[in-house]
């Protein structure tokens, strides 16, 4: 029996998932508005943009959360002046400049700086299209053109940190070049958002 057309076609366009869980730029050569385009590679950027490593501290109200699953901060912390928790309880308190493994199991996560994402870029439970557009107005992203966007996605140490979140949390899909490489391609094609 012969698969319907409209099957094959369907499979010929799926793009390849990398084995890491994230595609590359070139899964999405086969689509041809470039728009579309576009829109596709910032969906798969979703699927970092949205992973509890960066959900964890990036949230909408509030302190942060922790773990893969996302529970309340333990000890409870609140945001505090500049996104860096309350005074006598910053985050760097308890987050030193690297992970620390602790005995038994688990790690400390750490990086200098440890801090929150602005209230302006909280995303934890907001649809891809608000954090489109969240990520490129320079009013709620600290300023960022298109191009330090990417400088920030593709090269900066914090946001790397969610591939290397030490023991006891699952790392972002793919790498930090991957995404850097598909914020890249979406900025070349329009930076466009998901409707």
């Amino acid at each position: 029996m012969r698969a319907p057309f409209a099957a094959v076609l369907a499979l010929v366009a799926m793009p390849a998932v990398a084995q890491d869980g994230l595609s590359g730029p070139d899964a999405f050569a086969g689509v041809s508005d470039q728009s579309q385009r576009s829109v596709a590679l910032f969906e798969e950027m979703g699927k970092v943009l949205t992973h509890p490593r960066c959900l964890n501290c990036h949230p909408v109200k509030g302190g942060p959360t922790q773990g893969d699953d996302m529970h309340p901060h333990s000890p409870p912390v609140v945001r505090g002046d500049a996104d860096f928790g309350a005074a006598g309880m910053t985050c760097n308190t308890c987050h030193g400049d690297k992970n620390i493994r602790l005995t038994g199991h688990g790690s400390i996560p750490g990086h200098e700086p440890w801090m929150l994402a602005p209230v302006s870029m909280g995303w934890a439970g907001v649809g891809l299209a608000e954090i489109c557009a969240q990520i490129k107005d320079p009013e709620r992203n600290g300023g960022k053109s298109l191009e330090d966007l990417f400088e920030h996605n593709a090269h900066d140490g914090l946001v790397g940190w969610g591939w290397d979140p030490g023991e006891g949390r699952t790392p972002a899909p793919g790498s930090q070049e991957l995404f850097g490489a598909l914020t890249r391609a979406w900025i070349d094609t329009g930076a466009v958002c998901p409707g």
